[in-house]
């Protein structure tokens, strides 16, 4: 057994490459319609994948999002705390291993099928249930009502990678009454059904180990980090021990 220490840019990286090898996306890439909606850990899945396409046409993550959180003090980005969302390049969309320019969720929703995938990040994971949830802005849901209509409605597959430090310990339904309630300020909340993936289940898709999440926190650049333990065959630890060596010297997420 060996201990790493991953921050949430390390551990974004992390599950890029992990969803870059996924089953059901090297699937899709070969045939039928791969939607990547907009995040910032979509973003590093974004390129990930690309990179397996061998596909050279310049994608920036540092614009692939529509809303984030940001530090409430600090130095400014785009205007005052309002992110600069200038040069969005909408979701990506991907047909029969193609890229296909200018398109998002909201284009594609309708003739997305069976065998299709969609990634969609969230904003909190019960690591306990297995469950995602998201925070709602729109106030018609937002990309998670368009993606949900080909879930339920034509079993298209919804992945959703979420780092560990979104982590929550409660309900996520009960958050979900909280927030959704009349009367209530600020972003609503939607608990999704979906595949979660975070830096636990990327590690067992990329090594074959098990990792375990045994501490969490930092300070100096460590601020929502997680401590792992990562146990596996000798093989295994020595494939994951190169991987997570290269991994933790991601540099953090500026805009």
């Amino acid at each position: 057994m060996k201990q790493y220490v991953i921050t949430p840019a390390a551990g974004k990286r992390l599950i890029g490459k992990a969803i870059a090898i996924h089953p059901a996306v090297k699937q899709v890439l070969k045939s039928g319609t791969l939607v990547i909606i907009a995040g910032t850990t979509n973003g590093y899945a974004a390129e990930e994948i690309l990179e397996s396409m061998g596909e050279r046409v310049v994608f920036d993550r540092r614009r692939f999002f529509r809303g984030i959180t940001l530090a409430p003090t600090g130095p400014a980005t785009g205007s005052g705390r309002i992110p600069d969302t200038s040069g969005f390049p909408g979701d990506l969309v991907i047909v029969d291993g193609i890229r296909i320019e200018g398109k998002t969720i909201f284009d594609v929703a309708d003739v997305l099928r069976e065998g299709d995938v969609i990634l969609k990040g969230a904003n909190a994971v019960d690591l306990a249930r297995r469950r995602a949830g998201i925070l709602i802005g729109h106030p018609k849901g937002g990309t998670i009502a368009a993606a949900l209509q080909a879930v339920t409605g034509r079993r298209v597959k919804l992945i959703l990678p979420v780092g560990l430090e979104k982590r929550v310990a409660s309900d996520l339904d009960r958050i979900a009454e909280t927030l959704n309630s009349p009367g209530g300020h600020g972003p609503r909340f939607w608990p999704v059904p979906g595949e979660v993936i975070t830096e636990l289940e990327a590690i067992s898709l990329l090594t074959g180990a098990t990792a375990e999440m045994v501490a969490a926190g930092g300070v100096g650049g460590a601020e929502g980090s997680v401590q792992l333990a990562v146990t596996g065959t000798p093989e295994q630890e020595e494939v994951a021990g190169k991987l997570l060596e290269e991994i933790i010297k991601e540099p953090l997420f500026f805009l």
